[in-house]
């Protein structure tokens, strides 16, 4: 394992004003997304769609700095024989894959879920790695409900995060480790900040245990946040506070950066949360975005599968990560959003 180059990689992946598109949704969400637009989720379909975004030459070189893919994706290429990995390799970003394989029902633990795929992922890993791939995702997923989550999902989903991440790092590639607690159901903000403590601690000391180097991984956590169903919807100002206060609290100063996931706020809610932060003052860590909807939905929308469409989709697409690139500076501010409207 090569530390030194690990860690410049994780640094690129959090350069200042630039984040992380998480473009690896699985057949069955991008599914979802293109029945929400009327298109149909063909091979070609994806393919067109990923490649508006990856020749998307302003959003690319200036405010995106990595690429998470599908595993379809990274085998695929753009409708002139280019490798789609290599158009995001020539804007300057830098190539990454999901490698989880999804949740299955953790036994003995009702309504909770253990995150699968470490069977035989150091062989996919030497094949990313010749593919391009020089970062991997792989997401544990906790939810908060009436007696859960119990120890049990917390321990066993920290330490696959850990085995995960110990073997990308002997594959020479740099770890996203992202544990992820939902903001479905009806809970308050201080319950999410208290759950979300207890898995970041988990998972540290489970990386620790493994012998995982910090200096070389990325975390994308999720942001202590109200439920979906709460009837009390925390601040921005709340959000940027509280969960400030508890990375502080959970990760260590050696963790290049944090990347967080949107996980179902609105695009503009995503934004104005990171950029919150970013006002808070000087950090250990850089603190930027890894986001799928939050990123794509007006993308999405613009573009509707519609070829004459593509330069639409880009001017979407380019317009949000350029509000995310500024955020993570703490320069956004909600009149850029009107201006571009």
């Amino acid at each position: 394992m090569n530390l030194t180059e690990l860690n410049r990689v994780a640094t690129a992946m959090v350069a200042p004003g630039k984040g992380i598109l998480a473009a690896d949704e699985s057949s069955g969400t991008i599914k979802k997304r293109f029945d929400a637009i009327g298109v149909e989720s063909t091979e070609g379909n994806r393919r067109d769609y990923r490649e508006m975004l990856f020749r998307s030459e302003e959003a690319m070189r200036q405010h995106i700095s990595g690429v998470i893919l599908y595993d379809e994706t990274i085998w695929q290429n753009a409708k002139d024989g280019t490798p789609l990995i290599k158009l995001i390799e020539q804007s300057g970003a830098i190539p990454g894959i999901k490698v989880d394989e999804g949740t299955q029902a953790l036994p003995m633990c009702p309504g909770e879920t253990v995150t699968v795929g470490l069977d035989k992922l150091a062989e996919r890993l030497k094949k990313y790695y010749e593919r391009g791939a020089r970062f991997a995702k792989w997401r544990a997923v906790i939810d908060i409900g009436s007696g859960i989550p119990s120890m049990t999902a917390i321990s066993v989903n920290a330490h696959a995060l850990a085995r995960y991440a110990a073997l990308c790092q002997a594959a020479q590639i740099v770890p996203i480790v992202e544990p992820e607690v939902l903001m479905d159901g009806d809970h308050d903000i201080d319950r999410c900040y208290e759950v979300t403590q207890r898995v970041l601690n988990k998972t540290f000391q489970e990386l620790r245990v493994q012998r995982v180097a910090l200096e070389g991984m990325v975390l994308k956590p999720n942001m202590a946040v109200s439920g979906k169903k709460c009837a009390k919807q925390a601040s921005v100002a709340e959000v940027a506070e509280k969960t400030v206060r508890l990375l502080k609290a959970c990760v260590p100063a050696a963790v290049p950066g944090i990347a967080f996931l949107s996980g179902g706020q609105s695009d503009e809610e995503a934004t104005a949360h990171l950029d919150a932060m970013n006002r808070l003052g000087r950090l250990p860590w850089g603190l930027t975005f890894s986001y799928g909807r939050a990123l794509q939905a007006a993308p999405q929308k613009a573009w509707s599968g519609k070829a004459e469409n593509v330069a639409a989709g880009q001017r979407a697409f380019s317009h949000r990560a350029r509000m995310n690139g500024l955020a993570s500076q703490g320069k956004w501010d909600p009149s850029q959003e009107k201006k571009a409207a």
